[in-house]
């Protein structure tokens, strides 16, 4: 990797501010619902607890606008954290000002404190030069251990990097390897699986990935682009002009590449996602006019598993189909359950894909399961991110 880490920086005695994305799900009950995210910022945690730094962690969780709101405080994230280090973690008030300041003060070597929500401040998300500043006060070195957030360009993600001396915690350097090998130096075969609702969303992914795979799947709702830049579009052909020109692009670079193109030859397809009980399983050529397609169907299922069988990397990004609807998730759990299988180097690209794959229990099979999704998403865009671009280089 190219950015320095923690190991490379002294941190012993140091105040050390610490990004971590503590953004976890919670249930009705306010209850963490999933701690994936706190356990993947362990390792770092523990190395400056183990070099007695005074460890200061901040993060954002749910959308409180700049507002104080009691049921996104970090306090239940705080207990969780101290559950799993075996030790207290202190939880302050806010996430600046002269109380913080002083709860730093009295920090012994070793200690933890847990910042209260940062987008309780507005300024935040805004990159406010003051509220950097502010945090920058708290320490004397920064870690961004939080690749989920560092698509963004806030304050604890970029403003707080032109006060304080900054460098990737051990997460972010998971995150930036294992996607990084997968796309810079993969073993062959290597097939990239995108899916997902809308093909716009996907267009800069597909447009690097396709210059870098041998195979490239495509599920989910974007099929219906696919198919209408081949004139075959069935059903509610919604994608623009512009869209199936951009789709265009991207079939005639992989042929002239010689990259195997595979798209669904049937699919699941109803009369809405609200009508489940209407779904059949056609060919792409019998989509009824006016329904949607919610999944692949089994032909594909078929045709995919043979394709990935083949390949020693896998990049998966989207699901296949509506998967939060039971009935139409059978195509996305079976590309899972196939990828999960394979002898081959496994990316699963976060968001809704992680969550599929959490889900179906298969996270430890998979080599790397992404804890960012627009961040991941922006990563295999090749565009570089704003939070990783500020960290200090290797020399």
């Amino acid at each position: 990797m190219r950015k320095k880490t923690v190991r490379d920086i002294e941190v012993r005695g140091k105040r050390v501010l610490v990004r971590v994305d503590f953004n976890v799900p919670q249930d009705k009950a306010g209850m963490i619902a999933d701690d994936t995210r706190i356990r993947e910022s362990l390792p770092t945690v523990r190395y400056l607890k183990e070099n007695d730094a005074r460890v200061i962690l901040c993060s954002h969780l749910g959308r409180p606008d700049g507002k104080v709101v009691e049921k996104l405080r970090m306090a239940p994230v705080a207990a969780r954290l101290s559950e799993l280090l075996g030790s207290p973690v202190l939880v302050a008030q806010d996430c600046v000002g002269p109380e913080v300041l002083r709860m730093v003060s009295m920090m012994n070597g070793g200690d933890v404190l847990m910042l209260e929500n940062l987008r309780f401040h507005v300024e935040e998300e805004e990159n406010g030069a003051r509220f950097a500043q502010d945090l920058a006060r708290l320490a004397d070195v920064y870690v961004n251990d939080a690749f989920g957030t560092a698509h963004r360009a806030h304050a604890s993600t970029v403003g707080v990097t032109h006060y304080l001396p900054a460098v990737a915690g051990f997460l972010m350097q998971k995150e930036l390897e294992a996607m990084g090998r997968a796309l810079e130096k993969p073993a062959r075969p290597f097939a990239a699986v995108v899916g997902g609702a809308k093909v716009k969303d996907k267009l800069g992914l597909l447009e690097n990935i396709v210059a870098k795979v041998d195979s490239l799947l495509i599920g989910g709702g974007m099929v219906t682009a696919f198919l209408k830049a081949r004139d075959e579009a069935p059903g509610k052909a919604g994608a623009s002009d512009e869209t199936t020109a951009s789709v265009r692009r991207v079939m005639d670079r992989a042929r002239e590449r010689g990259v195997n193109l595979v798209l669904p030859v049937d699919v699941v397809a109803a009369a809405s996602a609200e009508s489940p009980g209407t779904a059949r399983e056609v060919l792409v050529d019998g989509v009824p006019e006016g329904w949607s397609i919610v999944d692949i169907g089994s032909k594909t299922v078929e045709r995919f598993t043979t394709e990935l069988a083949r390949c020693r990397t896998v990049v998966w990004n989207g699901p296949m189909g509506i998967f939060e609807v039971p009935g139409f998730a059978r195509g996305t759990r079976a590309v899972a359950n196939a990828i999960a299988g394979l002898n081959a180097t496994t990316i699963i690209g976060g968001g809704s894909t992680a969550e599929v794959v959490g889900e179906l229990k298969l996270t430890e099979k998979m080599t790397h399961v992404s804890t960012g999704g627009g961040a991941s998403l922006m990563f295999l865009e090749g565009r570089e991110l704003p939070g990783i671009a500020v960290l200090l280089d290797k020399e």
